[in-house]
């Protein structure tokens, strides 16, 4: 190998290193700025009475106040369109209730309310949401019931639209799972995971 040869190998290592050590410290500090703002968490709210929601759903007028008082909602909030955080979510609430004795199963009602009501029509809910199980409630309402609604849980949603797509446009929206009872308190709020491990662990504090 030339001196030249030589020259070039460490300079090439050199911008690789370079080139690492800059894309870590994006990384780190993408990082250190959601831990900082957290978009997708709303405030903590466990203990909050949120109030009602009374909404029409896929199996009439639901409302939380109708709830047996041994039974609590696990609420989501997000749309039929939704790529991937959605339908994870959903599947997360079916594993944690699938797993759960039978008694303690009929205490906890699924109840996803979409923040998209342009699309997602009550029957277009209720097609959706038979992938999930029989027992799987969905709800929507009014831009002004919905908005009510998110302020008053902490959950924040905003349209994006993606003109070049079919879907027209996407929602960006809080991922949290509420364990609502039916007095409209939020008795455990479960941050999005891909798996039902958090949500089954919150689902016993509140069941046991």
């Amino acid at each position: 190998m030339t001196r030249r040869q030589r020259q070039q190998q460490r300079r090439h290592g050199f911008d690789r290193r370079t080139l690492g050590l800059v894309l870590a410290a994006v990384v780190m500090l993408a990082a250190a700025l959601l831990w900082t703002f957290k978009p997708w968490q709303p405030a903590e709210q466990d203990g909050l009475v949120a109030g009602e929601i009374r909404l029409a759903s896929t199996v009439g007028d639901f409302a939380l106040s109708d709830l047996d008082d041994d039974q609590l909602a696990v609420i989501f909030f997000g749309y039929t369109w939704c790529p991937d955080v959605c339908p994870m979510s959903l599947a997360v609430v079916r594993q944690a209730r699938q797993a759960l004795p039978e008694e303690q199963r009929r205490r906890v009602v699924p109840l996803m309310i979409s923040v998209d009501p342009e699309r997602d029509t009550l029957e277009r809910l209720s097609e959706y949401l038979e992938a999930f199980g029989d027992d799987f409630i969905g709800a929507t309402g009014s831009q002004a019931e919905l908005a009510d609604i998110g302020k008053r849980y902490g959950v924040v949603w905003r349209k994006v639209e993606t003109p070049e797509s079919a879907v027209e446009y996407l929602v960006d929206h809080s991922a949290s799972l509420y364990l609502v009872d039916a007095s409209g308190e939020i008795i455990e709020r479960v941050l999005h995971a891909p798996t039902p491990g958090p949500l089954s662990a919150a689902l016993d504090r509140v069941l046991n």
